[in-house]
């Protein structure tokens, strides 16, 4: 597999039985950054009533909060690669160590091809035609991720879970949402359309309300609800944006450095939003106030973020609060500053919102 080629949200699985999410589009040459999201039970098993997916001929479990990262870090320590940028290790891939790769836009095709479909299949089926005819975005264009992906969802329990490829597809496709959840013919509905969305939920970030969360979801318009009158459920329905082939630009570089120059919260302009669907996030900043932090933060040029919850956060022209570690950007053709929002001791003090 030495020529093989990946990018955000493909998936691959390694001989003992360890499935990652490839995480964004800059990779070294011979590995992936990626998640790890399941594992078979013959090497971790789970307590989780959530956690179970059965397969063909095995159980796998997947990984809430930080399991992943311990069986990682316990027993598996080859799946973490030395990032010449960070100069640290972190989780991911060689490319040697991969067995099986899964892309979502393959499976989908075989999905629609295969004339035998479960419930789960056959509602997808139906949210998909919905949305590609009022659109007029095309099936190639949508892939599928999560337990669809590798073929252990619950035809009764688990969600229709989307990705879309462009920019332009992606934007069209949250133009069409945004009007079928005002339509209740369509069977689409925001999912955080009800503030009561996150009741009994735990919440657990320090300066971003639940309120200010659920405003933030609701606009984003990715994150649906399928009304199935066949299956007679209520099915969650996601539309995770990914970049087409010839939108990617990798930023991995072994000459550029990364340097942490410590904690900042500042109030900023949003300039550039191009980037702010895909993961990394990428919103181009000008600076308005530094409430704490370094002086260096008034320098800065960019947010960039690997938090889920900070994706499609901000539109141009916006005025943001952003909290989260200064990092210096250092290359032999330019350097600056960038607060970057990921895994990290102080995950939960993380936070970007629009002052509004």
């Amino acid at each position: 597999m030495a020529d093989i080629k990946l990018r955000d949200r493909d998936g691959v699985q390694t001989s003992e039985g360890l499935i990652f999410r490839v995480f964004g589009y800059s990779h070294p040459k011979d590995a992936y950054v990626a998640d790890p999201e399941y594992a078979s039970q013959n090497i971790f098993k789970s307590t989780d009533p959530r956690a179970p997916r059965t397969a063909t001929n095995q159980i796998f479990y997947k990984f809430y909060n930080d399991e992943g990262i311990k069986l990682i870090s316990n027993q598996f320590q080859k799946y973490a690669f030395f990032h010449e940028m960070l100069r640290q290790k972190i989780v991911g891939v060689r490319v040697e160590d991969i067995s099986i790769i899964r892309k979502p836009q393959e499976r989908l095709k075989e999905i629609l091809e295969n004339q035998s479909r479960d419930e789960l299949i056959a509602a997808s089926q139906r949210v998909l035609d919905i949305v590609t005819k009022k659109s007029g975005v095309k099936t190639k264009n949508f892939g599928v991720f999560g337990s669809m992906l590798h073929g252990f969802h619950h035809p009764k329990f688990s969600d229709i879970d989307f990705t879309v490829y462009g920019k332009n597809e992606n934007k069209k496709v949250r133009k069409t949402l945004q009007a079928l959840y005002k339509d209740p013919a369509s069977g689409l509905r925001n999912e955080f359309e009800s503030d009561q969305v996150m009741a009994g939920k735990q919440w657990r970030f320090k300066n971003f309300s639940v309120e200010d969360f659920v405003w933030h979801q609701r606009r984003k318009q990715i994150y649906g609800l399928y009304d199935d009158k066949a299956s007679k459920r209520v099915i969650k329905a996601e539309f995770e944006p990914v970049k087409a082939w010839g939108e990617i630009v990798s930023e991995y570089d072994p000459q550029v450095r990364i340097t942490r120059k410590g904690w900042v919260k500042l109030k900023a302009k949003v300039t550039s939003d191009e980037e702010a669907p895909f993961i990394p996030s990428i919103y181009g900043v000008k600076p308005l106030e530094v409430i704490e932090g370094p002086d260096e933060a008034q320098e800065t040029k960019r947010i960039c973020s690997f938090m889920e919850e900070f994706r499609l956060q901000a539109e141009k022209d916006e005025e943001v609060l952003v909290e989260g570690n200064l990092e210096e950007v250092v290359g032999p053709k330019k350097s600056f500053y960038q607060v970057t929002l990921t895994y990290c001791p102080r995950y939960y003090e993380q936070v970007l919102k629009v002052l509004h």
